[in-house]
């Protein structure tokens, strides 16, 4: 839901309603889980895999909350998100290529069965969570690939929005001297 805005300032939405917060939450809960039941907690994997994971979640809801002073900060925050997940497909490449465990083909059956999970307007950890609790390591994984992907295609969209937003409306600066010229008219 969008704030309302008076003056220059834009209103800015709720990170939570955003798809790409949305399905990045998704991935560092898996995530989390997988590498709690998969992996040594001593393994620095671990460590690696979860922090890029709550870095592409995290830095989603804090571009949101900076787009209302700052576009610049915000594109940039979303890219570091997009960034940091993509680490994570490295990390679980290497989990299956190392144990000799098949990656599902894009167009895989289960791919496609993940992918249109992942359409549910409801979707959550929750649509997952079965899969996470009782199917083996190279399922698992597999998700958490197909789920990374989706969010890297979330993001991908949403900086090519937020770019073309700012050619066309402009920066706090410009807003703010738009603002500041109104009033001038305004007054005299």
């Amino acid at each position: 839901m969008k704030e309302k805005t008076t003056g220059f300032l834009p209103a800015h939405g709720n990170y939570e309603k955003l798809l790409s917060y949305r399905k990045a939450e998704i991935v560092y809960d898996l995530t989390y889980r997988f590498c709690k039941r998969f992996l040594q907690s001593r393994d620095r994997t671990v460590d690696q895999m979860v922090q890029a994971a709550r870095s592409g979640k995290q830095n989603i809801a804090e571009g949101s909350k900076a787009s209302r002073t700052s576009t610049e900060m915000e594109i940039k925050l979303t890219n570091v998100a997009r960034a940091s997940l993509e680490e994570l497909p490295a990390d679980y490449r290497d989990y299956l290529r190392v144990r000799d465990l098949p990656i599902w083909d894009k167009n895989s059956a289960e791919a496609r069965c993940i992918r249109n999970l992942g359409r549910s307007e409801d979707e959550s950890y929750e649509t997952y969570r079965e899969f996470v609790q009782t199917r083996p390591a190279e399922t698992v994984a597999n998700i958490a690939l197909c789920l990374i992907h989706q969010a890297h295609y979330l993001l991908d969209q949403q900086i090519r929005r937020l770019e073309k937003d700012f050619v066309e409306k402009g920066g706090l600066r410009e807003r703010m001297t738009h603002a500041r010229l109104t009033s001038r008219r305004g007054s005299g």
